[in-house]
């Protein structure tokens, strides 16, 4: 039975909300999985929102210093969904400042690993992964660009849904790329996500990239795994890997091995388009309308705009920098134009195989690294680490990422790719894997 359904058949005593709350509130000065705990939780499932989507009330500052204090009078789409269905939100979770990072480590306080407090949560849904990771009922709803969910979700242990591009409204979403995020969630178990998930899709007049949500529903047996992708792994993860690769064709998949030259493209394309819309999404924290307000008038006009705009942390800087380079005239049609033509083959070439296979992958190459390990990664090492999961978010295919294995006591997770609209049928294959995986808790904390 999944933990929703667990949860609502459960008595819980009178104060279950009031302990719930303070002994979160306490782990969180450790593990920082929240930027804000509610104190009035009505009574239903608890779920918690990354710090990007809004929540009637509740400050949503992208782990921002630009927009602190900002407090939207109104819900997302998603949050509104859920929130008529009975759900109750119980915070607002930590996360890397706009989206931009594979480590929540971009932010005021990074979120921790439960597993090891030394070392990084994923991210850019850091908080979200931990906040899963921890709590026995609990969904987070998260949001990916280009891998927010299946990183953390992969580090914390724990099952993340990235659904196809545009199912699932943006509407209430602080963007960091228009044509890339996607709102997602993340959970135990792929049963949970699989319920609330059929909850929050549906067409959004608020959001004119929002579509109907036409299933495909395909059971397939056949699993492709990508030879320019797999050998990327390091040794530690290819071993692990090669574990579930075998449980897997045990249980009758079979496992195919394709080239697919045009994915080496991939992380290079999708950083071109990804900076030149967050740059477009930035421009508008100025000091004048939007984000950090000055009070002091008598400086020029230049001086107010990037005093205003300091506030920004130094990976929001390299994507205005970057970005508006990207955008310019000069420039645009020899990098943008030519990374969306990119984005387009990669589309056309993965859709070959998704026509009668699952891609299959590892979710992260690494294992979890050190907070002061990720600290000191080049951008250019920081971007790498997003080779696995950019792919799918570049077509906007949905992916999931279940936990897979243990290596030196770290979680490593597999990431499924399906075809668009092919949501339900990787979720369908997670509740499958889940029957075979046993999860083993191995938290410092233990869970609340």
């Amino acid at each position: 039975m999944s933990s929703l359904r667990d949860f609502s058949k459960k008595k819980k005593p009178e104060d279950y909300y009031v302990n719930l709350i303070q002994e979160l509130e306490r782990i969180n000065g450790r593990l920082h999985a929240f930027n804000e705990i509610s104190h009035d939780v009505d009574r239903g499932f608890p779920i918690s929102v990354k710090d990007n989507i809004c929540v009637d009330g509740m400050e949503a500052t992208a782990s921002s210093r630009m927009l602190k204090g900002y407090k939207p009078p109104f819900d997302a789409t998603v949050v509104q969904k859920l929130k008529d269905a009975g759900f109750s939100v119980l915070g607002k979770t930590n996360m890397d400042e706009f989206g931009f990072g594979s480590f929540g480590i971009n932010c005021i306080s990074p979120a921790r690993n439960p597993f090891d407090e030394e070392r990084v949560a994923g991210g850019s849904s850091s908080g979200a992964a931990v906040a899963a990771s921890i709590m026995k009922y609990h969904l987070a709803i998260a949001e990916s660009t280009g891998g927010s969910i299946s990183a953390p979700a992969c580090f914390c242990g724990v099952v993340g849904f990235t659904p196809t591009y545009g199912v699932i409204s943006r509407y209430g979403l602080i963007d960091y790329a228009n044509s890339l995020d996607k709102i997602g969630f993340i959970a135990r178990s792929s049963e949970d996500i699989s319920d609330v998930f059929k909850l929050s899709v549906g067409k959004d007049g608020f959001d004119s990239t929002c579509a109907d949500f036409k299933p495909l529903k395909k059971e397939k047996d056949r699993l492709v795994i990508i030879n320019q992708l797999y050998e990327r792994l390091d040794k530690g993860i290819k071993a692990s890997f090669d574990r579930s690769v075998r449980r897997l064709s045990a249980k009758g998949f079979k496992i195919g091995y394709e080239d697919v030259n045009e994915i080496g493209y991939a992380v290079p394309a999708y950083y071109i388009v990804s900076m030149a819309e967050a740059s477009t999404n930035l421009a508008k924290y100025t000091g004048f309308k939007y984000g950090e307000q000055l009070t002091d008038f008598s400086m020029d006009y230049n001086s107010f705009f990037s005093a205003s705009r300091n506030v920004f942390g130094e990976e929001a800087k390299r994507k205005i920098v970057l970005g508006s380079f990207i955008r310019s005239a000069s420039v645009r049609s020899m990098y943008y134009e030519k990374a969306l033509k990119v984005r387009r083959l990669i589309i056309n070439r993965l859709k070959e195989i998704l026509d009668g296979s699952f891609i299959i992958s590892p979710s992260m190459p690494v294992l979890a690294p050190k907070i002061e390990e990720a600290r000191a990664f080049t951008p250019v090492q920081n971007y790498s680490m997003d080779v696995l999961t950019i792919p799918p978010n570049l077509c906007g295919f949905p992916s999931i990422s279940l936990p897979s294995d243990y290596v030196g006591g770290l979680p490593t997770g597999m990431q499924i790719i399906g075809d668009h609209m092919e949501d339900l049928s990787i979720l369908s294959f997670g509740k499958e894997w889940e029957k075979d995986f046993i999860y083993r808790f191995k938290y410092n904390i233990g869970e609340i």
